[in-house]
């Protein structure tokens, strides 16, 4: 039988994601220019890109930070990102920096409900999925 605790126990979100690149550059280039994220550096030269009150951390390929990693690989990564503006408008911008959509626009369900969205990759070949939420 599992313990009990005095205290509720229960996770309450997702603090940060990390992504695996190779090319810092190429990276900052995509998620800065076509998507608007801001990029900061911290720590002993690590990065990251800000949007909304969240963030992705970057980690180099060839500078990993953690020994404990096992499998960092770039183009592992599958996300959904929630936009503002209609679609048309991202599928232009993306044109725009010559990036291709993939699928699109198509409807999935989300996490709080239907989204309507596009997908392309990002330099390291990780899947992005671009929703805005319908209703």
């Amino acid at each position: 039988m599992a313990p009990s605790y005095p205290f509720p126990m229960r996770v309450l979100g997702l603090d940060h994601p990390v992504l695996t690149i190779r090319d810092l550059d190429h990276t900052r280039a995509f998620y800065e220019g076509c998507l608007g994220m801001v990029h900061e550096s911290f720590g002993e030269g690590r990065h990251a890109l800000r949007f909304g009150a969240q963030k992705l951390n970057l980690h180099l390929l060839e500078r990993p930070v953690d020994a404990n990693v096992r499998h960092a690989t770039p183009g592992s990564a599958d996300l959904c990102f929630l936009a503002e503006g209609p679609l048309e408008a991202w599928m232009a911008r993306l044109a725009n920096h010559g990036v291709a959509i993939i699928t699109g626009p198509i409807t999935r369900t989300g996490a709080t409900g239907p989204i309507r969205s596009i997908y392309c990759y990002d330099p390291d070949e990780n899947l992005i999925e671009l929703s805005v939420p319908l209703g």
